[in-house]
């Protein structure tokens, strides 16, 4: 099997396929919907191995990403941030509308009125609350008020989203969990108060996935899990011999007792959350990890584990593969048997 010049990003299928398979049937078991967020992976390939296990629809987070998977016939789609519709976002959405079903997130009264006032009926909106995270959503018990302006406005309200971001934190999933399903519940009540019906309580996040309250929810939206990554390693939703994608790399230099491979933050990201122990991970060597990083090279302490000799190649997993995917043109996928190149379709759409 021949390879492309390191440093590359390669995906186990595999692995991924087996990724894709236990949400699904996760999902299937507790009779909710999966709606898989596709900026993890932003790869049309991937996004159909989701639909065919069983996915409802796909996530995305902007509309750049939503128009190239409607474009390549993905049907339904959430962008699940809160959008400030003006006309030329209103245009785009239009568009958007006449191929797929389209749903929108809104997260006050001005961005929920400006968007019915824009589109109608021709999308559905779902009111952000926030559940702990602190980013974006308003508090639940105020959801009614958004919703109602939405449904004045002409936008068909299917119901209340929000994100437990606080779950990337150690030990934080099951409290995330938590938080988002008494925020979600609180939510309806509050739209049912106004006399709103919610069809769609939608939630979930990688780290609080295994913890979801499905008895409250009935959609689930997570995006790592398809691949796993370093920071999922560390917090321990994922184990090594589940992560799906890693940086191919070559030992390029000796340095004392660390090496150094020839992928840095242009290609492994450089993200790195207070709890992470490095700049990545490196599965033949777990105790080993990325001490320092620079745009093309990283330092790697083994932690006492003999030298690799100059020209091997090791994996390393990026800390957050989302953010190295985007640095990407192409995935490397490994069947086993033949290396396939799979474009990134949905790079740098961040707008």
């Amino acid at each position: 099997m021949s390879h492309p010049p390191t440093p590359y990003l390669r995906v186990d299928v595999a692995r991924l396929g087996a990724n894709i398979d236990h949400a699904a049937a996760r999902a299937a078991a507790a009779g909710v919907a999966l709606r898989p967020h596709v900026k993890t992976h932003k790869n049309l390939e991937i996004a159909r191995m989701q639909v065919a296990a069983g996915a409802s629809g796909i996530t995305v987070a902007t509309l750049g990403e939503a128009e190239v998977f409607v474009e390549a016939g993905f049907d339904d789609v959430f962008v699940a941030y809160p959008l400030w519709v003006d006309d030329r976002a209103a245009e785009r959405i239009r568009s958007l509308a006449q191929q797929s079903r389209v749903t929108i997130g809104v997260d006050s009264v001005p961005g929920a009125t400006q968007a019915g006032r824009l589109l109608g009926d021709r999308v559905s909106a779902l009111v952000e609350v926030d559940s702990g995270h602190h980013r974006t959503g308003v508090p639940p018990e105020r959801a009614a008020a958004v919703a109602t302006a939405a449904a004045e406005s002409g936008l068909d309200v299917g119901g209340v989203f929000t994100f437990p971001g606080h779950s990337y934190a150690p030990a934080g999933g099951a409290g995330a969990a938590t938080d988002e399903a008494s925020a979600l519940a609180i939510a309806a009540d509050a739209l049912r108060s106004a006399g709103l019906e919610p069809r769609v309580l939608s939630g979930g996040s990688t780290p609080s996935l295994a913890d979801s309250d499905t008895s409250v929810l009935t959609e689930l939206r997570p995006g790592v899990y398809v691949f796993g990554d370093a920071q999922q390693w560390e917090l321990g939703t994922t184990t090594p011999d589940l992560v799906a994608l890693s940086a191919r790399t070559t030992v390029v230099s000796h340095t004392g007792d660390r090496i150094v491979v020839d992928a840095g933050s242009k290609v492994l990201g450089a993200d790195r959350a207070p709890y992470a122990s490095g700049f990545g991970r490196l599965p033949a060597h777990p105790d080993a990890r990325v001490v320092q990083l620079s745009e093309h090279h990283a330092v790697v302490d083994l932690a006492g584990a003999p030298l690799p000799p100059l020209g091997s190649r090791l994996d390393v997993v990026p800390n957050h593969v989302c953010a190295a995917v985007n640095l990407v043109d192409e995935l490397w996928a490994d069947t086993g048997g033949e290396l396939v190149r799979w474009p990134v379709a949905a790079r740098g759409r961040n707008a």
